[in-house]
């Protein structure tokens, strides 16, 4: 048996986990609920629990034979993180009490192999970037639609971090009327139609928006018009910056990518000159709800110096 790899994907809802053999496949997969009001003490003792359950771990400190012969564990989580210590540096109020949790530090003790942790949309775009529609691109654009918009910027396949780790935190970039993630996510289109129809909130989401808008119906059409719009602008605000040669839309909402991408293509042709136009690829992420788990793995090989696995 050859290596295998520990993953884990933190969201607010859920975390995902899973055991990747190289160079990417799962041969488990799993998912707990996050129980997020626990704070970040409540989710380390769910890594642990489940990590232990996964590698028949006794008490900490004593390891025993497990089931998979795991070398390392790797994180992707919500939230700012310092990827130098596996910190999480900034988290919204979603996870209470995450800031300053040192999953990096704990897991390496408990376990004893070694963790690397990074941002839960840097990993998807590192798992576009070496696996996905960003392959082959010296600069690529990630963005994850979803309760809010996160951003990944990939440099010849590595993630541009900043000079403080908060590159691409394109949610908060002002546009006309707000801020991009105030305006352009999935939360927001099903929101605005919620209160259009005079629904009960919390009774339709995304796709169910999108089912209807293609069925015809007004109301969801011109809503789902207009976040495109909106996500077309925020596009192009960020392409005129940094110029990636594809940019690439993650999210459940782009599982029907076939009535959103020619509505984003169109508000593209509206906000960029033909010239940048013209070398903007647009595409829609490839590996679904695995990409944070699998950028994971990217992101610990090339932290522990191990790119051969790839």
């Amino acid at each position: 048996m050859g290596r295998q790899y520990l993953c884990f994907d933190i969201g607010g809802t859920a975390i995902k986990y899973g055991i990747l053999e190289p160079p990417g496949n799962f041969v488990y997969t799993g998912e707990t609920p996050t129980r997020a009001w626990e704070g970040g003490q409540g989710i380390l003792g769910t890594l642990k629990r489940v990590g232990g359950e996964l590698l028949e771990e006794g008490r900490p400190g004593e390891k025993l034979p497990g089931k998979y012969a795991v070398a390392g564990i790797c994180i992707s989580t919500a939230g700012m993180v310092d990827c130098e210590r596996g910190v999480i540096l900034h988290s919204a109020p979603l996870i209470p009490d995450y800031t300053g949790t040192e999953l990096k530090a704990e897991l390496e003790v408990y376990f004893h192999l070694p963790c690397e942790v990074e941002n839960d949309v840097n990993c998807a775009g590192l798992a576009e970037a070496h696996a996905g529609a960003a392959r082959g691109y010296s600069v690529a654009l990630c963005l994850t639609v979803g309760t809010g918009i996160g951003g990944a910027l990939l440099l010849d396949g590595k993630v541009f971090h900043g000079s403080s780790g908060s590159a691409c935190e394109v949610g908060y970039m002002h546009l006309p009327g707000g801020q991009f993630q105030d305006l352009g996510a999935a939360s927001v289109l099903v929101e605005d139609v919620t209160g259009k129809m005079g629904l009960e909130p919390g009774s339709i989401d995304g796709r169910w928006v999108l089912d209807k808008a293609q069925a015809g119906d007004c109301v969801c059409l011109s809503a789902v018009e207009e976040m495109a719009d909106t996500l077309a602008m925020g596009i192009a605000n960020i392409c005129y910056v940094m110029n990636p040669g594809v940019v690439v839309l993650g999210g459940g909402i782009m599982a029907r990518r076939d009535l959103l991408l020619p509505l984003v293509r169109q508000g593209l042709g509206k906000y960029l000159i033909p010239a940048v136009e013209k070398n903007t690829r647009l595409e829609t992420a490839q590996n679904g709800n695995q990409a944070g788990m699998l950028g994971a793995w990217f992101h610990f090989q090339a932290r522990q110096g191990k790119g051969s696995d790839f």
